[in-house]
């Protein structure tokens, strides 16, 4: 049977004079402290992470953070493990100069693996705790630990642990509301509280 035989096209509709409406369904939806700390998180589910190999360079890292909007990049093993995080703080910031000053390389010449952070150094939130927490409880966790990112993990039926989620201080800043200027943390914190407190 030839293709054309098999496939035909389908029928045409037209689109409503009257109004074709786009759906709301990718806008996150407006939060405020109280809410659900699970409706500011990225579910990892619904979404696929942004990974990168160990071996990669880290202008690889800084551009594929870029094309895909994000600022943190889970660095993953052969297996699919995680083995370490690698954000743009830790690619464009001084981590990589005293680095190279160190190992009295070239910047160039450094990968993924010499600036992430490994997993061993990695801390998390657990999607039980998740749950049953506030947005107010997810701010006041990145500020206690001077991050911008919190990961949020979960045992599988399997016994094994998953990736399940991750915050961003950013995206919450968003969801509450508050206009961003800019990508320093100190001041994102500020601008989030100052809603919090209805500033």
């Amino acid at each position: 049977m030839s293709e054309d035989a098999q496939f035909r096209p389908l029928p045409k509709t037209s689109v409503s004079s009257k109004g074709c409406y786009l759906l709301e369904a990718f806008n996150p939806p407006v939060v405020n402290v109280d809410s659900a700390a699970i409706l500011v998180m990225t579910d990892l589910s619904q979404v696929p992470s942004a990974t990168i190999n160990a071996d990669a360079s880290l202008d690889e890292a800084n551009h594929s953070m870029l094309v895909r909007g994000v600022r943190l990049l889970f660095v993953v093993g052969e297996t699919n493990n995680i083995v370490g995080v690698i954000t743009t703080v830790d690619a464009l910031g001084e981590k990589p100069v005293l680095v190279a000053q160190a190992r009295q390389t070239k910047r160039s010449e450094l990968r993924v693996a010499d600036v992430m952070v490994p997993v061993d150094k990695m801390d998390a939130l657990d999607i039980e705790d998740v749950k049953k927490a506030s947005v107010g409880n997810i701010v006041a966790s990145l500020k206690a630990d001077g991050r911008v990112h919190a990961i949020v993990v979960g045992q599988g039926k399997d016994e094994k642990q998953y990736l399940l989620g991750i915050f961003s201080a950013s995206q919450i800043a968003r969801q509450l509301g508050v206009q961003l200027h800019g990508h320093e943390m100190a001041r994102t914190f500020a601008e989030i509280e100052a809603v919090i407190a209805g500033v």
